[in-house]
């Protein structure tokens, strides 16, 4: 292998030292979020709640589909296509699962007369899960995307790339999640 083949197996791809950055936008904007939130919480009439219990639900939802992608990108790499497709649809179902829980814990919420309206402890909670759950869907258009890509006839090349950076995002959602949930629980 010449020195040149060698260096570049050294660099990063650009799609992901674009996500790389895209991971550390969206960290600091979280961490912004989560910042003012704090800051706030000293308002004289800051109200304290329970988070429901969909999101509970969804937490376990949202690291098993972490799981079923890390084994849908061994089986990717592994030229097993018939196990890669099942394992990422199961993925896109639980990621679809998890918004479910999300939108049933926003009317769970909403039941117990928690709105976005109501009080700005309750608004920083609904802008904060909504981005997450919007950053989610995000991540679930780029799984359907690899899916319908899977069944396609026209490529045989076996570039890993792509679910790598899926997969990468994925995780990171997924502990994003897991943060802003215990965030939630303590900081209230």
């Amino acid at each position: 292998m010449s020195i040149v083949a060698m260096e570049q197996r050294k660099k990063i791809h650009p799609h992901k030292f674009t996500l790389w950055v895209g991971i550390g936008s969206l960290l600091m904007m979280f961490a912004g979020l989560t910042s003012a939130y704090i800051v706030k919480r000293n308002l004289a009439n800051w109200q304290t709640f329970d988070l429901p219990s969909f999101f509970w639900f969804g937490t376990v939802v949202i690291l098993l589909s972490s799981v079923m992608i890390h084994l849908a990108k061994k089986a990717f790499v592994q030229r097993e296509m018939k196990k890669y497709r099942s394992l990422l649809l199961v993925t896109v179902v639980l990621g679809v699962l998890f918004i479910l829980f999300q939108v049933l814990g926003f009317r769970q919420l909403y039941a117990q007369e928690v709105t976005i309206t109501a009080n700005v402890s309750y608004s920083f909670m609904y802008v904060i899960v909504s981005l997450h759950a919007a950053h989610v869907v995000g991540g679930l258009v780029a799984m359907i995307v690899l899916f319908a890509k899977a069944f396609s006839k026209k490529t045989r090349i076996y570039n890993s790339v792509p679910i790598e950076l899926v997969s990468t995002y994925w995780h990171f959602v997924d502990v994003l999640w897991i943060y802003l949930l215990v965030f939630l629980i303590m900081i209230r």
